[in-house]
């Protein structure tokens, strides 16, 4: 399955339209990885040289590899991505299936021009509803909190903070424990359940590595 849907807004029309494309993991070519591996250097590598590490050669992913992905192309490339990842999760003591969504960035050109979290959610959202997962669910760094503040306002999801999320690393260390524990805001859209069934509990186990 390949979906695209156009989108251009403010000064971003006046440079490139938005093509944004929705397509499981299994239907990428060998030059889209290529691609997108490039990409996610150049998005993280200016917040520190190990951030864009896991991106070396074409490999399009850091830790677990996502099943779906929702792509932003403008007439430079790739402008924005965001990856979902079925998975259970471990919220308190309630095992729960939520559609993860994670592996975000923007080129950063475009921030603020139409490619935005809010508009990866809204083209991602209708698949949302069929990977029957009651919940979507982000576990995003408070530098982020600008990115997803409007998601929250407009009623599309939720933002929870006072959380922590222990996750696996994505390799082995002899140095470092295998779990890292981190801070986070949670970004929770409610899909096949209502806000009200979200499980309470401060501490949320991926056990696994985040997306």
């Amino acid at each position: 399955m390949n979906m695209s849907v156009s989108n251009s807004t403010g000064n971003l029309l006046a440079r490139s339209q938005v093509r944004w494309r929705l397509c499981w993991e299994n239907e990428l070519a060998l030059s889209d990885h290529t691609e997108l591996a490039e990409f996610f250097r150049n998005a993280y590598g200016p917040n520190g040289e190990f951030n864009a590490a896991p991106f070396e050669g074409s490999r399009s992913w850091a830790g677990a590899r996502p099943e779906l992905r929702i792509i932003a192309y403008d007439s430079n490339g790739v402008a924005g991505h965001a990856g979902i990842l079925r998975r259970f999760i471990k919220v308190g003591e309630t095992d729960l299936l939520v559609a993860e969504i994670g592996l975000y960035a923007v080129r950063r050109d475009v921030e603020g021009h139409g490619v935005t979290y809010q508009g990866a959610l809204r083209v991602g959202y209708p698949m949302l509803q069929k990977l029957d997962a009651p919940f979507g669910f982000a576990a995003v760094r408070p530098a982020m909190r600008k990115h997803i503040e409007r998601i929250g306002r407009n009623g599309m999801a939720n933002i929870l903070t006072g959380v922590r999320v222990r996750s696996t690393r994505r390799d082995v260390y002899l140095n470092v424990p295998p779990t890292l524990v981190e801070e986070a805001l949670l970004v929770v859209l409610p899909i096949g359940r209502p806000m009200s069934d979200w499980p309470s509990g401060t501490m949320i186990d991926r056990n696994g590595p985040e997306l």
